[in-house]
């Protein structure tokens, strides 16, 4: 019953009144990453010999054959992010066979490392939308709190580790190869986070409330466009 009645209470805390937003801000210029660093795993902070990270056509292209990520100069809090990806084709040892996966890591800090304090916004075959709690930070999600582990997004059906894989119950990307949106809302310690226009997942009492933003390679294709962020007033 406690349970319930925090959920209930948690519930109407996040159907308050709509917020303002700020005036748009670019992360990503479409020329280069400026406003950006890299970190790549063995090689360090602005280290990239084996051109992980491109920018071809107004799209960041991540190849995936590293476990490394592209992150923001600066710390945001109390944000709206929105972002489009989509999956390239290539995999890469050692999740040539699995499914495609890669992340925006928000409220990142500490020391750059694979991969730094922060919750992400799990982007995965069969299962973007889920939130990963990343080097200890918590978060409480439909009354629960959890401090390591992932929230599955909701409605998320069964689901395998297994390349090209769809959610029977219901995708919510779009097909490999088609352009995807997602929306973050970081508002204090609240989190909201949406698919092509879908709440797929959100929580409060998260621990971590401000930082850098990241985008993983991690062992898959993908490409970005059309990095926003608005500040929430």
């Amino acid at each position: 019953m406690r349970k319930l009645v925090l959920f209930i209470v948690t519930a109407a805390l996040l159907a308050a009144a709509p917020v303002k937003l700020g005036p748009k801000k670019q992360l990503f210029n479409g020329r280069n990453l400026d406003g950006f660093y890299t970190f790549v795993r063995g090689h360090g902070v602005g280290q990239d010999p084996n051109h992980i990270f491109t920018v071809e056509r107004g799209q960041i292209r991540v190849s995936g054959a590293e476990y490394a990520y592209f992150s923001t100069k600066d710390e945001y809090e109390n944000f709206y992010l929105r972002v489009e990806f989509r999956w390239g084709q290539k995999t890469h040892p050692p999740r040539i066979e699995n499914a495609r996966d890669s992340g925006v890591l928000f409220h990142a800090s500490g020391p750059d490392k694979i991969w730094p304090r922060s919750i992400e916004f799990q982007m995965i075959e069969g299962g973007t939308g889920d939130i990963i709690l990343v080097d200890g930070t918590s978060l409480t999600v439909k009354g629960e709190t959890r401090s390591k582990g992932r929230f599955d997004r909701f409605g998320k059906g069964p689901w395998k580790d297994v390349v090209n894989y769809r959610d029977p119950a219901g995708e919510v990307e779009k097909p490999l190869g088609r352009w995807n949106v997602l929306e973050l809302w970081a508002e204090g310690d609240r989190v909201r986070l949406h698919v092509n226009g879908k709440l797929v997942n959100e929580g409060v009492n998260a621990s971590v409330r401000r930082g850098k933003i990241l985008f993983q390679s991690e062992g898959a294709e993908v490409f970005f466009r059309k990095i926003e962020l608005r500040p929430v007033q």
